[in-house]
């Protein structure tokens, strides 16, 4: 890349990378509110991956679409989207930390109603914020642990989407705007459908079992 700076469009271009990086530079030093903007940004995408890869779990248990999906694309874009709600998770965190608008510390983020900022809301988030924790270390153990084990760990992805979507709401800044609450509803509405799905397939399941069981006796 050296040599592209010794021609005219190659000078220009790194002079725009440099006016580029000081006004970046200068934004984030100058706007106070800037890691709360980020915050913000990251909960709300955090959430949206969270309900994403609920979603696609039970696509991929309960094989809905089996006559168009393929189970290893199904369990890699869900792997992908819970090390991608795992890693908003700590930016949104992180950025939460780095603010100075509310100034929390990290025992705040970590321990339920120990900070004075909208304490209940923040307790949800902190609940949702450890079943991600479980429900992720569980996955990456999956192999290590007994079937039953496993999937009694996983099913606590709904009530973690069930706490943080409290948490989105209750804390939530921009939770009285028209776009956050759309979002919500098609998440919450998609995920309520494709559970419902599911305990159907489940029970038919369990009948046509049962039924096979005593035809056989």
């Amino acid at each position: 890349m050296d040599h592209l700076s010794t021609t005219p469009t190659g000078a220009a271009f790194h002079r725009l990378l440099a006016v580029v990086d000081e006004s970046w530079l200068f934004f984030v030093i100058t706007n106070t509110q800037f890691w709360w903007h980020l915050a913000r940004a990251s909960g709300v995408v955090a959430w949206v991956l969270l309900g994403l890869s609920v979603m696609w779990g039970i696509l991929l248990s309960s094989r809905v679409l089996r006559t168009i999906d393929r189970p290893a694309w199904l369990l890699d874009l869900h792997r992908w989207l819970g090390t991608l709600t795992w890693a908003t998770v700590g930016v949104h965190l992180l950025c939460l930390i780095f603010d100075s608008y509310v100034q929390f510390s990290i025992g705040d983020l970590l321990v339920p109603w120990l900070s004075n900022w909208k304490p209940a809301p923040l307790a949800w988030g902190i609940f949702g914020l450890y079943l991600i924790v479980v429900v992720q270390v569980s996955s990456r153990f999956m192999k290590r642990l007994p079937h039953k084990v496993w999937h009694t760990v996983h099913l606590l992805s709904y009530p973690s989407f069930a706490v943080v979507s409290m948490h989105s709401f209750m804390a939530g800044t921009d939770s009285h705007r028209a776009w956050f609450t759309t979002c919500g509803a098609l998440l919450i509405t998609g995920l309520a459908v494709l559970t419902l799905v599911r305990i159907i397939l489940i029970r038919q399941t369990r009948l046509t079992s049962q039924g096979r069981a005593r035809a056989i006796s």
